[in-house]
């Protein structure tokens, strides 16, 4: 088993909350537009990161983190790229390879919307967008999620609010 939190678009702020919600995760994962090399070295205090850069990140968050990541977490294989589009409609690059070669999990970032929803058409494949976690853009909410694998299966899949859990705390 291990525990994942899933962070993206921070834009440059680490909400504080994150070192709570993220405390117990074996791994941080981050679907790009950091902001900063900054942000990235902050969550690696909490646990080590597997991340992507996106498309305001620069040249010293490029150097770390490459476009895409493929990976495998027992036995789960991940996609994880920052502009991925949505399913039905991914980007033209992606969705050349994804109907050749899917993954049984893809995350993306970009859109600053949280969606988690089954791809019908490519074999159910879990798509994960966890929204925005940064202060930068048009999002209504600030988002997170959490959850476990468990040999190959997601369990206990949480969204977080930052904004709720922020108003609830004044």
């Amino acid at each position: 088993m291990i525990k994942i939190g899933l962070i993206s678009d921070t834009h440059n702020y680490l909400d504080p909350q994150v070192f709570e919600y993220f405390g117990d995760c074996d791994e941080i994962w981050h679907a790009g537009d950091f902001g900063s090399l900054s942000i990235a070295e902050e969550l690696r205090e909490i646990a080590p990161v597997v991340g992507v850069y996106g498309n305001i990140d620069g040249e010293d968050i490029r150097q770390v983190y490459p476009l895409h990541q493929r990976f495998e977490r027992e036995g789960l294989k991940i996609w994880m790229t920052h502009i991925g589009g949505i399913p039905g409609r991914y980007c033209l690059p992606i969705r050349q390879e994804m109907e050749t070669n899917p993954p049984e999990l893809f995350v993306c970032g970009h859109s600053h919307i949280l969606r988690i929803s089954r791809d019908q058409d490519l074999n159910k494949m879990l798509y994960m967008n966890p929204g925005a976690a940064g202060k930068q853009g048009f999002q209504s909410q600030r988002t997170v999620i959490r959850f476990q694998i468990v040999e190959g299966k997601l369990h206990n899949v949480e969204v977080i609010n930052l904004d709720v859990e922020q108003e609830a705390a004044e």
